[in-house]
């Protein structure tokens, strides 16, 4: 996760609360160390970001900081909310947290608690992290090595460019340029048995690798 995205996270755990915050609380929330969390509080502070607090005490962000939540007509909140809860049909926890964390940002007053419902079947991805490692790296442009598991029980270790993450009814797929087929292929994600960087990028060919799949 990039910093800035850390430093949003704290603001985001801070507004939620109904008190002051301690900065081990926060840590194994982020599950980053104590110390961390320190310096994350003085770079927000640095920025006149209004936290208040301190170490062992705890942090409280003062109100008023935050922009008043985003107002939708009644038809929008509902769009939202049936949108957010079909994300747990992708089986990507961290999308689902994503999807918490929008709706509370968002004015929801107008349709009624527990008024519309999503069934959560769907996807049923072994290893939660995952979509979350692929969808990262298909963000940054990173070049991924993956163990993959062929249908007819093949198994294979290829350097991919990973372009597009699609959700169907039962089954996500990744579609990617595969250094091995010298072409694009497609991947089913529950079929891959392990993925890790190459330490290389393909960074600003990715649109026009997408562009050239889909001719």
């Amino acid at each position: 996760m990039q910093r800035i995205d850390r430093l949003f996270e704290v603001i985001h755990l801070l507004r939620q609360a109904s008190g002051p915050v301690t900065a081990d609380q926060i840590a194994i929330q982020m599950e980053v160390s104590t110390r961390t969390v320190y310096r994350y509080v003085a770079s927000l502070q640095s920025l006149r970001i209004p936290i208040d607090g301190e170490a062992g005490v705890g942090y409280i962000l003062r109100p008023g900081y935050d922009l008043p939540p985003l107002n939708f007509d009644a038809v929008e909140q509902d769009a939202l909310i049936v949108g957010m809860g079909l994300l747990a049909r992708t089986g990507d926890a961290e999308l689902q947290k994503a999807a918490l964390r929008v709706l509370s940002k968002v004015e929801t007053g107008q349709s009624a608690s527990g008024a519309l419902g999503v069934c959560d079947w769907g996807i049923n991805d072994g290893d939660p992290q995952t979509g979350a490692e692929l969808r990262t790296a298909i963000r940054n442009e990173e070049v991924l090595e993956i163990t993959y598991l062929s249908l007819s029980g093949d198994r294979s270790t290829r350097r991919v460019k990973p372009l597009v993450l699609t959700y169907y009814v039962e089954v996500a797929v990744l579609s990617a340029w595969c250094d091995l087929r010298q072409g694009f292929r497609a991947f089913r994600v529950d079929r891959i048995e392990a993925q890790h960087r190459c330490g290389e990028t393909f960074v600003g060919q990715g649109a026009a690798l997408r562009a050239e799949m889909e001719d």
